[in-house]
């Protein structure tokens, strides 16, 4: 399953780690960047080392619950993160988000790194996979090569460092950042890579701010999104997850261009009147994968 939901949980903070696991997202981020002050990450990536062998110990993944992915600074700091929490989690850990990534290069520099920790973690080659955040202008214009570097399955944007970086101030409907974020939508796509996780959203309370903007970056062609409070989950949810009409009306499409293709034919007409052709079946296809 894609996930649809990203949790932020601070890695310094034990009893959040202890409950993250039971806040419904489909997948939780562990953060030793920006979460952690610096004077505590060594202490951080320590605890954060402990608490993903004992997942491990206990068989929480990969047999159920949330991915887990820890997002790890830039840096050779990052290379110290991810030999602790990769030594130590084994198979509890589904991958690495990788702060302030800037180009190529150093993901391929990671990848090497997690090449030689892999066996002492009894770990397949490649089992760790990669999700760069791209949080600066270099980024951006990087984004078709970083989607192609080893081990990455998705791209993340850091919109706050970003905006701060290209000096935007974006208004209430972020209408700044839409080239952006189209330029990593598309960057994901042409790599063949699953479509970038949405940013996050400071909204806690104005859960109706929340899932407009959520629509939007769905329509955008964003795929699940990243949270900062478990308030948000349920709504992140609801958008990325296909209705029941909606998925009754995808596999109608398929079953007409089926019947079409049986015919001799390339193209036919929806019970709207509508032209399917083969980019229509693709994303009756995609909401279908969606929800199953």
């Amino acid at each position: 399953m894609t996930a649809r939901s990203y949790l932020y949980v601070p890695g310094n903070a034990p009893d959040k780690l202890a409950k993250a696991a039971g806040r419904g997202a489909d997948a939780l981020i562990v953060d030793l960047e920006d979460a952690v002050p610096q004077a505590g990450k060594i202490a951080a990536r320590a605890a954060v080392a402990d608490w993903l062998s004992d997942l491990a110990a206990s068989g929480v993944r990969p047999y159920g619950g949330p991915e887990i992915w820890v997002r790890i600074n830039p840096g050779e700091a990052g290379h110290a993160d991810a030999d602790s929490v990769v030594t130590a989690a084994g198979q509890a850990l589904t991958g690495l988000c990788v702060a302030k990534t800037e180009n190529a290069d150093e993901i391929e520099d990671l990848a090497r790194l997690l090449d030689a920790v892999e066996p002492r973690s009894r770990l397949a080659p490649g089992s760790i996979r990669l999700t760069p955040l791209l949080e600066s202008g270099a980024a951006l214009f990087a984004a078709p090569a970083i989607a192609r570097a080893p081990r990455v399955v998705r791209l993340q944007m850091g919109e706050a460092d970003l905006a701060a970086d290209l000096g935007i101030r974006p208004g209430p409907d972020a209408a700044e950042l839409l080239w952006a974020r189209s330029q990593v939508v598309a960057a994901s796509a042409a790599a063949a890579i699953a479509p970038p996780v949405a940013p996050v959203s400071i909204e806690t309370r104005d859960l109706d701010a929340l899932r407009a903007s959520t629509h939007a970056l769905a329509r955008l062609g964003f795929l699940g999104r990243a949270c900062v409070h478990p308030a948000q989950i349920p709504v992140v949810h609801e958008v990325f997850t296909p209705s029941s009409e909606t998925v009754a009306a995808a596999r109608e499409v398929l079953a007409r261009y089926q019947e079409s293709l049986a015919a001799g034919l390339a193209v036919c007409l929806d019970e709207n009147g509508r032209l399917v052709d083969e980019a229509v079946v693709r994303s009756a296809r995609r909401v279908i994968e969606l929800a199953e």
